[in-house]
């Protein structure tokens, strides 16, 4: 695809996320790597489900600002493209359902994986990621563990990041995270989810590994 192409894609994943109430107001960001120098943002300070493919900026890998003025958490996505070679696109959002579960279960290490075949097909697994300030570079630091086997996670008491090697491998992880996280409240206020059988378990995980390493 052109950069054009990607800067239309760029906005019309921003609509979409908007669509879905993971994004208010100035939240979240996009990030689509075009080469190590050429590293396209979502604007600052904006609200992203009405920004142009014009309002997009540039930055290089190593955080050189080359135009625009790029989203202040662009040091999280920069740090995931150093870590994570297949890493073509980021998309970080506030999905509601996903950041509840990290304000009331702040114990919890992962979304659980082991009631919904989707998580497991889907994403392999969805960690919590510890609380960092959002913009600084504690974030980049939080994410390293979990990078590059992870590619949608949770930012306990922030959002979630997802990445893959196109904007709707992003952003399918992050609608499938967002998703799963629903069902699983939906559930708890049902009386409380259950796990899957472990022998169906390992089955799933068996068929994830066949699958690969994308975010479906």
């Amino acid at each position: 695809m052109t950069e054009n192409e990607i800067r239309n894609q760029i906005v019309d994943v921003c609509r979409r996320l908007y669509a879905r109430n993971m994004l208010a107001a100035a939240d979240g960001n996009v990030s689509f790597r075009l080469s190590d120098e050429r590293i396209l943002f979502t604007p600052s300070g904006r609200q992203k489900a009405f920004i142009t493919p014009e309002d997009i900026a540039i930055t290089a890998l190593n955080g050189e600002v080359l135009t625009g003025k790029p989203s202040g958490e662009r040091l999280m996505h920069l740090e995931i493209y150093r870590r994570c070679p297949q890493a073509r696109a980021v998309v970080h959002a506030h999905p509601p359902h996903a950041v509840a579960w990290s304000l009331a279960r702040p114990q919890l290490k992962e979304l659980p994986n082991d009631h919904l075949s989707e998580v497991i097909l889907g994403a392999g697994r969805i960690p919590f990621v510890p609380y960092a300030r959002p913009g600084s570079e504690a974030m980049g630091g939080e994410l390293a563990p979990y990078l590059p086997e992870c590619r949608a996670l949770i930012l306990s008491r922030h959002g979630a990041v997802c990445w893959g090697t196109s904007l709707e491998e992003a952003l399918n992880g992050m609608e499938r995270l967002e998703h799963s996280a629903q069902i699983l409240w939906l559930a708890e206020q049902l009386g409380g989810s259950h796990a899957l059988p472990r022998e169906e378990v390992n089955a799933l995980r068996k068929m994830r590994e066949q699958m690969g390493e994308g975010l479906l």
